[in-house]
């Protein structure tokens, strides 16, 4: 059967397709190391001394200690930042393209990071990372959006599934760095964490001209040739190749015929309500993905992890904290084989059903036992199971699903706010956090685990009845499979026609139903 097969639209993969989407994925280095590096800064002895105040040694060992809500501020306002920068980056994808929102992405980012090497104190730090944040917001909410609408199809789960695991090397290299610096006694022990943030945003932005913008963008804007050139360049085959010329008629019809049944502006997110196929379930669903993949607890770890360990009493926190992050990165390439063998759908199941036991377990152990030699080396234990679940489940699994959910008109809206949901959610659980957990708080310790383990739970409600599977189809077909099947029925779909095909039987009928009358006169 010809290349037009409802099975058989884009060209097969070439070498050039995963080495332009691998590079894209390198901007979950500059989200990684941003997010990572604020844990270990944290913990240094020079960093409590700069923007702490004076306290008894019995409360922190250095004799300086910064208060529970600048820590919170410190860690949060990055999110809020990004929160915003989320939103309003869904906009100007649209307006200017994905690409160059990414680059004007690093450049805000940038300027966050002058200020916070600049920074001796909470007032320029607290807008150094608030400005910081709007840089990733853009960064994180566009490149998903890219990455999807470029990726080939057959290996689209496992290219996303890059992203993440580039955020986790981002993470694993921030703990380095700081594990490294934590001894300095001057400004350059956390200046030269931050300062390393402009690397990533530089290898990005240079890298990003040099890569041809989304063929789905340059359909959106009626510019079919410019398509073409793109398209051909990320699938690289010639442009009057069949392949080419069957992926891009595809595109050009399921694009008109959402144009034909909705609005395309923000309004459209919440048309065709509650309904299968209706925008505003999607955007609900994009929107609660990633709010769970916050609930699971994991930037916890990643944000507090030092301090906590510290605080519960285990020597070498920041060792143990370099730890968790290099089981991180070990554990989040298994993804790329199991999301596309079983599916998104199978993953965010039973990567939550492995969380949620790992994270009791925790709770129960260390509130038993927790200052005990065995128990704590059994946290330590269970906290890298729990790790490993997440890296190689919901990790990566939450930004493929929402990369893939959304029909084109609204794409880049609805990645925007399912990503914003995810900094939303992000930046309340670092605001509460210290508070559940400091001695002078509410001085949780493990026991904050149970609060984890209670929310992953939902998560398994909630991936089992609402998130459809997705492997296997273009974004089109995923169009469709929405609209004819429920979450729990939906990995038996498969499809019959193309777009292409529908809409030239939609015109068809509208021509005879058009011609018709004029016949029956004669």
């Amino acid at each position: 059967m010809g290349p037009s097969n409802a099975d058989r639209i884009e060209a097969p993969v070439t070498v050039k397709a995963y080495m332009m989407c691998g590079f894209a994925a390198f901007a979950g280095i500059l989200f990684g190391y941003d997010s990572g590096y604020i844990s270990g800064v944290l913990g240094m002895a020079f960093f409590k001394k700069e923007f702490g105040h004076p306290v008894p040694t019995s409360i922190d060992e250095t004799g300086f200690l910064y208060s529970t809500s600048n820590k919170s501020l410190i860690v949060s306002i990055l999110s809020a930042g990004t929160f915003f920068g989320a939103l309003f980056a869904g906009a100007l994808a649209d307006w200017i393209g994905r690409r160059m929102t990414i680059i004007i992405g690093c450049i805000v980012f940038s300027v966050g990071v002058i200020l916070q090497v600049a920074s001796t104190s909470v007032g320029l730090l607290v807008p150094g990372r608030l400005i910081a944040g709007v840089g990733v917001g853009f960064v994180s909410a566009i490149n998903i959006l890219y990455m999807s609408e470029v990726a080939p199809r057959k290996v689209r789960g496992a290219i996303v599934s890059g992203y993440q695991f580039a955020i986790t090397i981002g993470i694993m290299l921030a703990s380095i760095v700081t594990n490294a610096t934590q001894h300095r006694n001057n400004a350059s022990s956390y200046r030269i964490a931050m300062a390393i943030q402009f690397v990533w945003a530089f290898i990005l932005a240079v890298g990003l001209f040099l890569l041809p913008e989304s063929p789905r963008y340059f359909v959106k804007k009626g510019q079919v040739d410019a398509a073409t050139d793109a398209l051909a360049r990320v699938r690289g085959q010639p442009r009057d190749s069949a392949y080419i010329q069957d992926e891009l008629a595809e595109i050009l019809a399921n694009y008109q015929y959402e144009m034909e049944i909705g609005e395309v502006g923000w309004i459209g997110l919440l048309s065709g309500g509650w309904s299968p196929a209706g925008n505003f379930r999607k955007v609900v669903l994009g929107a609660l993905l990633q709010m769970m993949q916050q609930w699971t607890g994991v930037n916890f770890i990643f944000y507090y992890s030092t301090t906590y360990f510290q605080q519960i009493g285990l020597k070498n926190a920041f060792l143990i904290s370099m730890i968790t992050t290099i089981v991180n990165v070990c554990s989040t390439p298994i993804s790329f084989y199991t999301i596309e063998k079983f599916g998104r759908r199978t993953l965010l199941i039973y990567g939550a059903i492995g969380m949620l036991v790992c994270e009791f377990i925790v709770a129960i152990v260390g509130t038993a036992d927790p200052k005990g030699h065995s128990a704590q080396g059994a946290l330590i234990a269970f906290v890298c199971i729990y790790i490993f679940f997440f890296a190689s489940t919901w990790g990566p699994g939450a930004w493929v699903v929402i990369g893939e959910i959304f029909p084109l008109p609204i794409r880049s809206k609805g990645v925007a706010v399912s990503t914003a949901s995810n900094w939303f959610w992000n930046c309340i659980i670092g605001i509460i956090t210290p508070y559940m957990v400091d001695k002078d708080q509410g001085n949780l310790g493990s026991k904050v685990f149970f609060i984890w383990g209670a929310l992953c739970t939902a998560c398994v409600i909630f991936a089992y009845f609402m998130v459809p599977e997705t492997k296997g189809l273009t974004l089109e077909q995923v169009d469709k499979m929405l609209e004819e099947t429920t979450p729990r029925t939906s990995a038996k779909w498969r499809p019959h026609e193309t777009y292409a095909t529908a809409m030239e039987k939609h015109s068809e009928a509208a021509t005879v139903e058009h011609v018709e009358p004029k016949s029956a006169g004669v």
